[in-house]
This record gives structure tokens, sequence and C-alpha cells, in this order.
């Protein structure tokens, strides 16, 4: 249940950190603050369902802390959505490929952060259904996907993917020859965003891409429409 989620805020702006903070409890959260990532760092961050990141903080930025959680498997598979004044693609995609769940551009809505703040708790709470015998791996040549460990083999090796990128991998593989449009792909994909562009589709296939190899040829482009895995 919602009142039995905790949620980190770790924001410089002290008066912003509280009022994201107060309407979260208005929710039925338990929320934390913290005004610096180093204050953050003093908290036992495992425990928390979720972390509300700015990234332009002090001696230790908001990404940085993203980088430390990241390679920390205590911490690695806790939710983060940045929310940040660093509104710029450019910015977007740094803090995609660190693994954030969602990036949040100042200024915004509080009603648009809690919806976003329940998607994300839905998604990551949710338990995942036990593949049935012979139906973990879904695959095409070297390259593997398992459904139960949530992971990504190029020839023997694996490869790390962030959510995203797995479940869109995941849907083209158990979809071969049908192109998706990138409509389809936000629906699937990014269930319940209140605002999604479909840049972001772009942007994770060109990382999908980069990462799987000689595979990268395989999910093809349909100019104007989408995306797919073709033979």
């Amino acid at each position: 249940m919602d009142s039995a989620r905790r949620i980190l805020v770790v924001d410089d702006e002290e008066t912003l950190c509280d009022a994201l903070a107060f309407n979260l409890e208005a929710e039925g959260y338990e929320v934390t603050t913290a005004y610096s990532a180093e204050e953050a760092l003093t908290l036992n961050l495992a425990d928390f369902n979720l972390i509300l990141l700015d990234i332009m903080m002090g001696d230790i930025s908001g990404t940085q802390l993203a980088r430390i959680m990241k390679a920390n498997p205590a911490t690695a598979s806790v939710p983060i959505i940045f929310c940040t004044a660093k509104n710029s693609e450019e910015d977007m995609i740094a803090g995609l490929d660190l693994g954030a769940d969602d990036y949040i551009a100042k200024p915004y809505s509080l009603k648009a952060v809690l919806a976003r703040v329940r998607s994300v708790l839905r998604r990551t709470s949710a338990q995942p259904v036990p593949p049935q015998k012979g139906d973990d791996e879904v695959a095409y040549k070297g390259l593997v996907l398992s459904r139960r460990d949530r992971t990504c083999h190029v020839d023997g090796s694996e490869v790390k993917l962030p959510r995203k990128e797995f479940e869109i991998l995941l849907r083209l593989l158990e979809n071969i020859g049908r192109v998706f449009t990138r409509a389809e792909l936000l629906k699937a994909i990014w269930t319940d965003e209140v605002v999604v562009l479909d840049r972001v589709v772009d942007v994770n296939i060109t990382r999908i891409r980069q990462k799987i190899g000689r595979y990268g040829k395989n999910i093809v482009t349909r100019s104007g429409y989408g995306y797919g895995f073709v033979d």
C-alpha cells in the first residue's frame, strides 16, 4: 500500500524539498528529506522505495549520488526519479543512461510529480509473474534475454540494460518481424506516465543498438512509424 512506501527527497532548495515532502505525505507516503547528497549518504538508502533526486547540488551532485547507488548492490535496484532544472535533451539522456526510472524537468507541477511517483512505485513494486517451464528465455541466435533474471547476454557475455531498455528489447524479440509504432512502445513500456516524448523511445533504441553488438542491425527503423526486430 502507498502508506508503506518510503520516499527520500534530496534537493538543496529547502523550501522546494519541504513542499514536495508535504504533498507526498498528504498522499500517504512516508517521506524523509535531505538537503544535500552528503546528507542523503548518511541514511540507509536501501530502506527507501523511491528516491526523488535533484542534480545540481553541492560537492556531490545528484548524478554522482546516482552512480554511487547504482554501483552498490544494496541500492542498485532502488528506483530514482531525477527532478531537475537541467532540462536539455543531453541531460535527459545522461540521466536515463545512469539507470534513472524517470526524469522530470523543473518547473514541474506537483500533480505531475505525484502521478509519476505512483507510476514508478506501481511498476517497481509489482511482483514478477513466475515464468512457465521452458518459457523463461527469449532468444535470437546469440542474443538471449531472461525474463526471470532480467538479464541480457550477447554471444555468451552479459550486457547490462536498464529496465526500460530491457523491456523494449524484450518486446521486440517476442515479436520478431513486427514493427511497433513509437506510441505503442510508449504505452507498453511507460505505462501511466503523464508526459513522455517520442524522443525517449529513439534514445533508448539507440542505446540498445550500441550495446547488443552485431545484433543491433536487426533492429530496424521504419521512417515516420517506429521500430522492429527482424531476422
